[in-house]
């Protein structure tokens, strides 16, 4: 039976249950099952409408809801094994690694507590995005392996990138793919239901005889997909590549907060979604990118 999906309703249902829960052991797996999603979905849909992983988004509420608890005066290793802390010590060191403060530095300095959270608004920018359907191709680059639902994963392809030293790698696959087109493909493959994954950052190519052993490879299968272009933003300093990169996840979480409620699509799981990297998004006033979202009718 397919199932009519509000992705924005569908996570907002999993924050009322975390909160419900929160001094409780909660799982992803017990927090998936409240909306019927997959893990790997789950995780994916999360983090890209929150900006944070699953279990992150816990611990940081645990540490808000823990902070205004020390201004009642209690003690902290009830606040600690209330929140689901191993030890008093443990909450410690999260509690300053969050704050920078102890728990005893941060009753003594902050008057109050006040949670903030900071956004990129797409605001009057018309996200209407193309419908296509592309064939089958080819992607062969360089990556990691990782976890989509713990804090080491991430969607900021340019944070990505800067995990690397020496050789500029983006030289480097040029140089020895040698694709007809420009253009980069940055995608995450699942390996397992619990997460595992491969983000792989890469060009289309016809086939892979040019591979080298260090380069990983995918094929992206045929699929629908709605095809969002980022709102433009100036890119010719070099600060502003973090406001291009607070766009992008602006942007997936409009596509799955917003555009998904009232589409009449929802999104196909049994597919990959990428994003595009053309000469679009190098050091212009108007740099844009595309994000390929599969999608399937209702």
């Amino acid at each position: 039976m397919e199932v009519l999906l509000n992705y924005r309703e569908d996570i907002e249902t999993c924050v009322e249950y975390i909160e419900e829960h929160i001094k409780e052991n909660i799982t992803m797996e017990e927090v998936a099952s409240q909306i019927g999603y997959s893990l790997y979905h789950f995780s994916r849909v999360f983090s890209l409408c929150k900006g944070i992983s699953v279990m992150e988004y816990i611990r940081n509420r645990r540490l808000s809801l823990a902070a205004t608890q020390l201004f009642q005066g209690r003690k902290i290793i009830d606040i600690a094994f209330d929140y689901e802390f191993e030890t008093p010590s443990g909450f410690a060191n999260s509690f300053r690694n969050a704050f920078g403060y102890s728990p005893t530095q941060f009753m003594k300095r902050m008057a109050g507590y006040a949670e903030t959270k900071t956004t990129v608004e797409i605001g009057g920018y018309i996200m209407n995005p193309a419908i296509v359907k592309r064939p089958e191709f080819m992607v062969a680059g360089y990556g990691i392996k990782t976890n989509i639902t713990g804090d080491a994963y991430t969607k900021d392809v340019a944070s990505f990138w800067s995990n690397y030293d020496g050789e500029n790698l983006e030289s480097k696959m040029y140089k020895i793919l040698n694709p007809k087109k420009h253009g980069e493909v940055g995608l995450c493959v699942p390996l397992s239901e619990d997460g595992n994954a491969i983000y792989l950052l890469g060009v289309i190519v016809e086939d892979f005889s040019k591979v080298e052993e260090d380069m990983l490879t995918v094929v992206v299968p045929e699929a629908v997909y709605a095809v969002f272009t980022t709102p433009p933003v100036d890119t010719t300093k070099d600060m502003e590549q973090k406001e291009f990169a607070k766009i992008i996840a602006s942007t997936w979480k409009y596509i799955f907060e917003e555009w998904f409620k009232d589409s009449g699509y929802v999104y196909d799981e049994s597919k990959l979604d990428f994003e595009y990297y053309d000469e679009r998004c190098h050091h212009r006033q108007d740099t844009v990118m595309d994000i390929y979202v599969p999608v399937k009718v209702k």
